[in-house]
């Protein structure tokens, strides 16, 4: 039996996009004056198809059926190779960045807070509702 169904570990998952987009976002802020560094993002469709086929069982009619495998799954990052924003070929936004940047902190930390509070409500349980 899981516990909370499937919330702690669609959290999770979230949890990794997020960490990962942070990443490539101080990836693309760090190399703003990097000539020809072009900037990367985080395909979230991707991500999302993949993490959606790691929840797919299949339904057993019989012992000997086989589930799906799983697959570790880890957000794909690409790069805008054909952008430039500068004239030195710095593809680096940095108003746009900074933007994305608060974005996924936003994201973060409401992705945390909702599983701060599933592990609150598990203590809860766990002390008797004391």
């Amino acid at each position: 039996m899981k516990l909370f169904g499937q919330t702690i570990s669609s959290l999770e998952r979230g949890l990794n996009y997020s960490a990962t987009k942070g990443k490539v976002i101080a990836q693309n802020i760090a190399n703003v004056d990097t000539p020809n560094y072009k900037a990367k993002r985080v395909k979230f469709k991707e991500f999302l198809v993949d993490a959606q086929m790691n929840e797919l069982r299949a339904y057993k009619t019989e012992h000997k059926h086989m589930d799906f495998p799983e697959r570790n799954v880890q957000p794909g990052v690409f790069d805008y190779s054909n952008f430039r924003y500068r004239h030195d070929g710095n593809g680096v936004d940095m108003d746009k960045e900074q933007a994305n940047l608060a974005e996924n902190q936003i994201y973060y930390n409401a992705l945390v807070d909702r599983l701060n509070g599933k592990f609150n409500t598990l203590q809860n349980v766990i002390k008797g509702g004391r």
